[in-house]
Parts: C-alpha cells; structure tokens; sequence
C-alpha cells in the first residue's frame, strides 16, 4: 500500500470525524445537563480534594477537559469558587479525560462489543429527537448522534493508518530516532505536544496515538512519551485562549500548565521504572500481556499507562494547591481596582457551551457594570465641595472616562447577549437576557447623566456661581440616599435572581422621590423671595431633577432583575 496525499487526505477526514464526534457529544451532553453541571461543581468543591473528584466527575462526564477548565474558570469569576478550589477541579480533570482512552480502547480497538457495528443504530434513535419541540431532547439527539459519529471517525482512522506488514520502512524511520535514550523521550514528548496544538484535543491525539500504537505503527515507548507531550499540549492551547481572557482564566491556563509540566518532568526522570510499573498492573490487574510481546496488547497498557501517570500526578500535586496558587498570582498580578483602563473581565474567555452558562458570566459583567456608576456619584459628590482646581479637572477628566466605558460596556454585553441568543434555550434564559438588556441601558444612562452633572458643575464654577449652605446640603443629602440606592441595586445584581425582592428597592426610590418633592417646593418659594440669583437656582433646579433621574433608572434595574420589564 502507497501512501501518497490521497491516503494522507483521508487520514485527515477520519480525524476530523472522530473530532466532530467528540465535539457533537461534549456539547450535546452539556446542554442536557444545564444548570446541573453547575450544581455539581457549586455544591462539591468545598476543597481540594472534593474538588478533584468533582473535576474527575463533570470531565468523564462531558468528555472535554477543556470544557470543565471552563466552566471552572467561570465559577471562579462568579465567585463560587477560589482558586484552590479550581486548582483541584482542574487536576480532576486531567484524571477525567483519561477515561476516552478507555473508551476507544474497549469499545473501538480491543473489546469483542465494538460501537462502530451499533452506531447507526444508535443515530437512528438520537435522528427523530432532533425534531422535538423539547430543548432536552434535540440536546439528548446530539449526544447520541455525536457519541456514535465518534466510533465511526475511530474505525475510519484505524482504517486510514498505513498497514506496517506493507510498509515495515515506517517503523526502520521511526526506530532510528527511539534509540538515542534520553532524547528520544525528548523528541516525542514533542511530538506529542505538537499533536495536540494542531488537533485541538488532547483526547483526539491520544486516540491516534491508541490506533497507531494497535497498527504496530510506533513502539509502546514512542507512544508513552508521545501522551506526556499531549498532556503539555493540552495546557498550550488553555494557555493561547487565554491571552484574550481576564486575569481569572490566564491564572486557571498558568496552573493548568505548572501541574502538568512538573508531572511531565518527574515522569521523564522516573520514566524506565514507572513504564515497568504501568505493565505489570496491566499484566497482573487486567491479564493483558506486555505490550513487547504483540501490538494487539499496546492500547490496554498505554490507557494503564496514561491513567496510572495522572491519578499519581494529581494525588501528588493535590497536597501543593496552596504553593501552586501562589505562584500563578505570583505570575499573573491581580490590576486590583484599575478602573481607568476598560476591560471586560469575565466574558472575556469567549461564549460558555451553553446559554446558562454564558448568560451566568455576562451576570458577573452586568454587576460589576454596576460598580463601575455607582462610583461615579461619589466623583460627582465630591465636585460639589471640591475648592481645589487641579483636584477638579483630575476628577472631571476621570468621569468623562467612566461616562466612555460605560457606553463601551453597554456595546459590549449587548453584542454578547446577541451571540448568546442565538442559540437555543429555554424560557427562563429568554426573559433573562431580556432584562439585562434593559439593565445595561438603565446603567448606560445612570453613567451619562452623571456626565452631565459634572458638566453642569464644571459650568458653575467657570461662572463663579456659589450655592448656599441649604442648596449645597440639600444636595449632598440626595447624592447620599442615590447612593443608598446604588448600594441596593449592586446587591441585587450580585444575587441569583431568585433571592432578589424588589421591597428594600422601592423605599429608596420612593424617599428619594419625596424629598425632591419637598425641595423643589421650597426651591421655588426661595426663588419667589430672592434668595439666590437665577444662574444658581437654574443648576441647583438641574442638579435635584438629575439624581431624581438616577432614582428612577436604578429601580428600573432590580425591575429588570426580577423580571419585571
């Protein structure tokens, strides 16, 4: 058997149907679990080592540990997690990924139940789901259809490696580069990294390395050093994602890789024993020969081999959580309350598999959106009062940069939640990006009449226009209950929607409606007595109407948190 570029185009087409299969299953089973995943992860990773089970868990569970990474990652920006916590999910899931060798090794290479001969079988059952009016049963459809696509990509990849009886030149290639000792553990693990970067899925490169391995294609040696490099490989790519993510995902990826690289180190010092170790449980455990004596024998081992590596990496490591997240926060510092430069910190990382999943991280946003005008009424407050110029222009500088990312903000999470609906979900997701959508305009706007009050401002000191003590302290005291209110509507956004009451709300706003009532009254008897110059009641007038304004938008946020849009 030639192999030319025709063969080498199918090798290609196989593994990405065995990569579709992957992908297809692993959304597929996601959507049906929704919010459960969340629970599962909330509810179990109280520590580290629960956190490893719970890693262990969702990873076998979704096959991807890109996926749990994630999630992990989003739960950490939500508060849910610390990062220790996140540390021990994602060693879980180092674990959890192990068990797609176990699946192509007994189902697709060795067992006498192969699923490629039930795999249409199989999409016959999934094929009438993807026409339900039930979100869960097109999402149980993809799983099935994308579970037995996975087989067929596996027996078409085995099919499109070259026979090694027919092409015994191969293996003479590859043996002159395993004989060189140490370097040639170096050589593979780099070749194995490598693999993953262009496969995007440390499952799928440890599948070719499984088929190649049965095929007799490359030695069982090659194919150990060639799953270490895929364990590398597999933090390379978190690690890409995450230069565009906030500083929660790039110390998730920097973990991510710390773990995996010392596991991969003290395994190539420890290499020659522990290969010995991985064979005998095989031979003494399982009663599957040694992999020298025939290939039929190299996939059991090599998925001993792969599992043994990283269940003792990750009950190493686990021990070392602490020491790891300080030297992540060592590598990648917190900007702490740089609030001068706009980011989007946590939907930065790219849309989550599922609408639940997303609309959680554009949550986070909306609340820190917020923050983000709630500290622009202290900058307008203190304009009030402020005698010193450069003091001024410093801070009318600062709100005018707040008043910018607000609309940023706001640009920013509408195009978000546009994405996000796109997909399919439920009711309850509907009525949710709904109201944030109502909730960033709210917030867009509170931001621009903030602008506008130090506009005002700004032209009242230009002009030399003083306020009396009544009209300044009347003032601060609306700027103050504004606040109150602020502080309310930042605690709602912060809370599950269904612990947020729209009572503590309504008397901020009402009592700030009251009092601009009673000022307003006596503003305009005091206008009628003389008591102060047109200019001055003009800005005064502006200035109680505004944040009378700002009332009325904040409770239209928690309106839009409790559905009431």
């Amino acid at each position: 058997m030639e192999f030319g570029l025709f063969e080498l185009l199918k090798l290609v087409g196989a593994l990405g149907f065995f990569i579709y299969g992957m992908k297809v299953m692993s959304e597929g089973i996601q959507k049906v679990a929704g919010d459960g995943l969340r629970t599962i992860l909330s509810a179990m990773t109280k520590n580290r080592f629960r956190g490893v089970l719970t890693g262990l868990l969702v990873t076998t569970l979704v096959q991807s540990s890109s996926a749990s990474t994630v999630m992990v990652v989003s739960f950490v920006n939500a508060g849910l997690l610390n990062l220790v916590q996140a540390i021990g999910v994602i060693m879980g899931a180092n674990v959890g990924t192990t068990t797609t060798a176990w699946l192509v090794t007994y189902f697709g290479l060795m067992g006498k139940f192969k699923l490629i001969h039930y795999a249409l079988p199989i999409i016959a059952i999934g094929f009438p789901m993807m026409f339900s009016k039930s979100n869960k049963l097109r999402s149980w459809s993809e799983f099935l259809i994308g579970f037995a696509i996975l087989f067929m990509g596996l027996a078409a990849l085995k099919d499109s490696v070259p026979d090694i009886k027919h092409n015994p030149e191969i293996l003479a290639f590859l043996s002159s580069y395993a004989d060189i000792g140490f370097m040639s553990l170096i050589m593979f693990v780099g070749v194995g990294t490598i693999l993953t970067l262009i496969v995007q899925s440390s499952s799928a490169a440890m599948a070719l390395t499984l088929v190649m391995c049965s095929e007799g294609w490359i030695p069982f040696e090659v194919a150990a050093a060639m799953v270490l490099g895929e364990n590398i490989g597999t933090t390379i790519t978190a690690n890409l994602a995450a230069l565009i993510g906030n500083v929660h995902a790039k110390r998730a990826a920097r973990a991510h890789l710390i773990f995996n690289l010392f596991g991969v180190f003290w395994m190539l010092v420890a290499f020659k024993a522990f290969v010995p170790l991985t064979i005998w449980l095989s031979e003494s455990v399982l009663g599957v020969g040694s992999p020298y004596l025939g290939a039929e024998n190299v996939p059991l081992n090599l998925s001993v081999f792969h599992t043994t590596f990283n269940i003792v990496n990750t009950f190493t490591l686990v021990w070392f959580a602490g020491f790891i997240e300080k030297i992540v926060i060592r590598m990648v510092p917190s900007k702490g309350d740089a609030d001068e430069e706009y980011s989007l910190e946590f939907i930065s990382t790219g849309m989550m598999a599922t609408p639940e999943m997303s609309l959680m991280e554009a949550q986070k946003e909306v609340a820190k959106f917020g923050g983000v005008v709630k500290r622009m009424n202290g900058f307008v407050k203190g304009l009030i009062s402020e005698q010193d110029n450069k003091k001024t222009s410093e801070t009318l500088a600062r709100i005018k940069k707040y008043e910018d990312i607000t609309d940023r903000i706001e640009a920013d999470v509408a195009d978000y939640l546009a994405k996000v609906s796109q997909g399919e979900m439920s009711e309850s997701s509907s009525l949710k990006v709904r109201g944030m959508l109502s909730i960033i305009g709210d917030l867009e706007r509170i931001g621009d009449i903030y602008y506008q009050m130090s506009k005002t401002i700004e032209r009242k000191n230009e002009g030399k226009i003083w306020f009396t003590p009544e009209q300044r302290n009347n003032i601060n005291e609306m700027f103050e209950m504004a606040q109150a209110g602020l502080e309310t509507m930042c605690t709602n956004l912060e809370k599950v929607t269904t612990d947020v009451t729209i009572d503590k709300a309504n008397e901020h706003e009402n009592a700030l409606n009251i009092y601009r009532k009673k000022i307003r009254k006596e503003h305009l008897v005091s206008v009628e007595k003389g008591d102060y110059n047109f200019n001055s009641a003009t800005i005064y007038a502006d200035l109680f109407n505004s944040i009378e304004k700002v009332g009325d938008h904040t409770i239209n946020v928690t309106e839009g948190i409790v559905g009431e849009v």
